[in-house]
């Protein structure tokens, strides 16, 4: 036997062995996948005056709502974000927080300014946080619970100011929480090419209500003249549909209610109601459903009460109940008038073959809409804009079927001609306020930006600034209640030598882990805590004794004297120097001498050898 061949015999089991552990390791590889990567950075590149941002996007459900941004930036850049849904931003009707999370890289040297527009005018808040290279954060608030004067500009639609330097990375960091659809279509634009596009859409938006507002006059008066009940539904439908589109589409915060976020909620289900209201007491009237159909006549005042018991409902129902049901109750009662119109045709009814394929064309365009609404159907053009254009084919069908039951009338008796004329001339009426709402979805608004944020960016707790202001308000809630108060002011002990020794980062690293124990306890303790300053900290215990302070204190130094902060080869121990002063709830006290008083006993603490919790000794 040769050499080679013994040599082969040696290695096989070697190989198999090999084998074995390639297989073994592509499991492992499979069952536990790699995290996400964060997203890149989406360029901005020069030429471009406006960018979708839906391709580039990264959401995070929050279903508790209760994520702080720090949280959300630390997820973000684990790569725990995932990208939109086939680039689709409606999720339908959600309950918790949604976090969107995107990188922005300017590459335009004389475009530092940008516009953030969300194309969706209903979302309740959104809290905008902007992380810039320096560690800095900016944070800004939108929606239609936030009063429409803050805005930036006087824009329908939510907008926020971007502040974009040229070749620095940022990091948008966007919240939303409403109980509305959750869709959040956002734009991002220069401000040269927002100013052309509001400039196009006042002009438009101007000629389109002056035409409308001109028809809804001259229909008014035919019906005062005439007294044709028709005619009054009619207008209640005009009018109702079109507060709904104003609604749906940001002008009626805008314009109506800049300032009630209840009215904001409300007037959409409601509107809704009494458009449907409206729309069946016109289609009852033109398919002569009293005479023609006496079964079918019972079951439109039926639904007609139905949708007036639902609108009375809204008025004290949750906007995430009521507005879901009747943007049900539109399908619902457009599939009836179809039904009814279908009914209609087989008894021989001419004109109900036109308004049958009208009314199709609306529930098509509704029923996009409100798949869009519910997150079924992505958003693109023929969704979002699926009522304009049903609503707009609807017109020019319900002008034929109305011409043609003219025809076939205008023999029989001149005034069911007359009537039919004046249903055509409001048809035309309605369908050009509908025409007219497609190109309404570009207006006006206004939003400042705020330059301050509550929280330390460092540690995530409260900054001093606040604590001052909670402090003051615990004070005068102390004497008005007669409850106890207590703070505690404590000191992270020789952390000069730590930052000395091991370098700031790793001080760093300590600063937040101990924030990370100090917070935990004064929450379970229904308290608040921030940070005082440099490794100082503070917290504020509404309603605690002496006693209970002093209890709490200890647990806060045992915590940070169990927290371990690993650092390059190195795991620091820390420890805590704490001084309590307790307030009683019968005394007045100022914020200063409160402050002073637990410093004093905190001085103490490290007088005394530090790590160790010390009273004040003067009671307050």
């Amino acid at each position: 036997m040769g050499i080679g061949s013994l040599h082969v015999r040696a290695c096989a089991p070697y190989r198999a062995l090999l084998g074995w552990l390639l297989m073994l390791a592509a499991c492992l590889c499979a069952a536990f996948p790699a995290a996400a990567a964060p997203p890149q950075a989406l360029q901005l590149a020069a030429g471009d005056s406006s960018f979708s941002l839906s391709a580039s996007l990264q959401y995070w459900h929050d279903p508790h709502a209760d994520a702080s941004p720090e949280q959300a930036y630390a997820r973000a850049q684990a790569g725990n974000f995932a990208p939109l849904p086939n680039g689709n931003p409606a999720f339908g009707f959600q309950s918790g927080a949604y976090w969107f999370y995107l990188p922005i890289e300017n590459l335009q040297h004389d475009e530092p300014r940008w516009l953030l527009i969300q194309e969706y005018a209903l979302s309740d808040n959104l809290d905008l946080y902007l992380r810039y290279p320096d560690g800095r954060v900016e944070h800004d608030e939108g929606g239609d619970h936030v009063p429409f004067d803050d805005r930036f500009i006087r824009y329908r639609h939510p907008n926020f100011r971007l502040d974009l330097p040229t070749g620095q990375r940022v990091e948008l960091l966007l919240r939303v929480k409403s109980e509305s659809s959750m869709q959040v279509p956002l734009m991002l634009y220069t401000p040269q090419a927002f100013a052309e596009l509001m400039r196009d859409a006042q002009f438009a938006n101007g000629l389109y209500y002056g035409i409308v507002l001109a028809l809804l006059c001259y229909n008014l008066v035919l019906w005062l003249m005439l007294r044709d009940a028709g005619y009054f539904w009619y207008l209640l439908h005009t009018c109702a549909f079109g507060v709904v589109l104003f609604t749906l589409n940001g002008y009626g915060f805008e314009l109506l209610w800049p300032n009630s976020a209840w009215l904001a909620d409300a007037s959409v289900p409601l509107s809704i109601c009494l458009a449907l209201i409206g729309m069946q007491l016109f289609s009852r009237s033109f398919l002569d459903l009293r005479a023609r159909w006496p079964l079918g006549n019972i079951a439109c005042l039926c639904l007609v009460a139905f949708f007036a018991a639902l609108g009375v409902a809204s008025l004290w129902l949750p906007y995430s109940i009521a507005t879901p049901i009747a943007s049900r109750a539109v399908l619902l009662g457009v599939v009836w008038i179809i039904a009814a119109s279908v009914v209609m045709l087989h008894r021989g009814y001419r004109p109900a073959r036109l308004f049958l394929l009208a009314w199709s064309m609306f529930l098509a365009g509704t029923t996009a809409f409100t798949l869009l609404a519910f997150g079924v159907l992505p958003q693109s053009f023929w969704t979002q804009y699926g009522v304009q254009i049903g609503s707009a084919l609807e017109l020019l069908l319900l002008s034929l079927a109305l011409g043609r039951r003219y025809a076939d009338l205008r023999d029989a008796n001149i005034r069911i001609v007359q009537e039919a004329n004046e249903r055509l001339e409001r048809g035309m009426i309605d369908r050009t306020r509908e025409l007219r709402t497609t190109m309404a979805q570009l207006g006006e608004a206004n939003v400042k930006l705020r330059d301050y944020s509550l929280r330390d960016p460092l540690t995530g707790l409260f900054n001093r600034r606040h604590f001052h202001d909670a402090l003051q308000q615990a004070l005068d809630a102390c004497g008005d209640t007669m409850q106890p108060l207590a703070l505690l002011l404590l000191d992270l002990d020789h952390f000069k030598r730590i930052n000395d020794q091991y370098g700031h980062q790793t001080g760093d690293g300590c600063l937040v882990a101990a924030a990370r124990a100090i917070e935990e306890i004064a929450q379970s303790r229904q308290g608040m805590a921030a940070r005082f300053g440099g490794e100082e900290f503070v917290i504020l215990l509404p309603g605690t004794d002496a006693s209970l302070a002093l209890h709490t204190a200890e647990a806060v130094r045992l915590r940070i004297q169990q927290t371990v902060v690993h650092g390059t080869g190195h795991a620091i121990r820390m420890s805590a120097s704490i001084g309590v002063h307790a307030i009683e709830g019968t005394r007045r006290v100022l914020p200063a001498d409160a402050i002073r008083l637990a410093d004093e006993a905190l001085y103490r603490a490290k007088h005394d050898g530090r790590n160790c919790v010390r009273h004040s000794t003067s009671a307050a």
